[in-house]
């Protein structure tokens, strides 16, 4: 009984000194309403503390909201760019396989109307003529094209690790009255020189499958052509007209117009590279780790 006296007299001299020395002013209690002291400024005006904490959880909570929605954009975002390789990835297919279409297809006689032609291009036509071989261009380097692998390490990069060069060769259209370039396929760099291959050089009139190709645009990091050494580095069909006199027509002969000792033809690259579906998995896959979080953050209140 003694000590219960001393405590509450200890806790009255405790709330008076806090009276005097702060000015703490309390209401009284209801059934509603916690106890919240009323806070006296310098000019004699009172602070309700509630209202002040009302503000304050106001703001947080609005701070909370703003934050909540504007996290809810990374998984949004994410599924968006996941369906848009989706659909990537089907066009890729779509054309890969378009190309190879084209390049299996009957092959046609080809076309004199150049603006016919710039809608033909992978389109296998068929020529008839004679190769001009004292005028021969190198495309380098290259490495050489098989279709077999192209197929099994389809959308990967690969090398062989050997290069050589495309022999271009103008030849004269005896059904057409032209010349144009006939890319005549790949040798390895020790047969670029025509007399190491001279078993392959055919003479007299032959009759070549190939596929239409358009001039190219250099790529970064591509070296410019060297004409005067006989450099070539990309089609540019305006170019090596100029420096043949054939029309800047080009085919690549396909793998069965290959000479025995002779350049192999084949050498048109129709596979693409699709790497979509790495796109696709890695984009959902972000989308399926953030809304986890974002559910565990703001739906579960879990604190991650």
């Amino acid at each position: 009984m003694a000590s219960l006296k001393a405590v509450l007299a200890y806790t009255t001299r405790t709330i008076n000194t806090l009276k005097k020395n702060t000015h703490v002013v309390f209401i009284k209690r209801t059934l509603l309403l916690p106890r919240l002291p009323l806070f006296k400024q310098a000019d004699g005006r009172l602070v309700n503390l509630r209202q002040s904490s009302s503000t304050a959880a106001g703001a947080t909570s609005s701070e909370d909201s703003f934050l909540k929605w504007f996290l809810l954009l990374i998984p949004v975002t994410t599924f968006g760019l996941g369906t848009w390789q989706v659909r990537r990835r089907q066009w890729k297919l779509q054309l890969i396989d378009d190309l190879r279409k084209l390049t299996t297809a009957e092959p046609i006689p080809l076309p004199l109307d150049p603006n016919e032609l710039n809608h033909l291009e992978y389109r296998r036509v068929r020529v008839r003529g004679q190769y001009d071989h004292s005028q021969e261009l190198y495309i380098l380097p290259r490495s050489r094209v098989d279709p077999v692998k192209e197929a099994r390490e389809a959308g990967t990069l690969s090398s062989s690790g050997e290069t050589g060069a495309n022999v271009i060769t103008p030849f004269y259209c005896t059904d057409l009255g032209i010349t144009i370039l006939v890319n005549r396929g790949y040798v390895p760099r020790q047969k670029i020189r025509p007399e190491t291959r001279m078993k392959g050089q055919v003479e007299g009139e032959v009759e070549v499958v190939g596929v239409v190709r358009l001039t190219e645009i250099r790529k970064p990091f591509v070296p410019n052509n060297d004409a005067d050494k006989n450099r070539w580095h990309y089609r540019d069909l305006e170019a090596m007209s100029h420096v043949t006199g054939a029309q800047p027509v080009f085919i690549d002969a396909d793998y069965a117009s290959t000479n025995p000792g002779g350049p192999v033809g084949g050498q048109t690259r129709v596979t693409l590279r699709n790497e979509h579906m790495q796109y696709v998995v890695t984009w959902y896959g972000l989308c399926a780790a953030t809304s986890y979080m974002w559910y565990a953050k703001f739906i579960k209140n879990i604190k991650l």
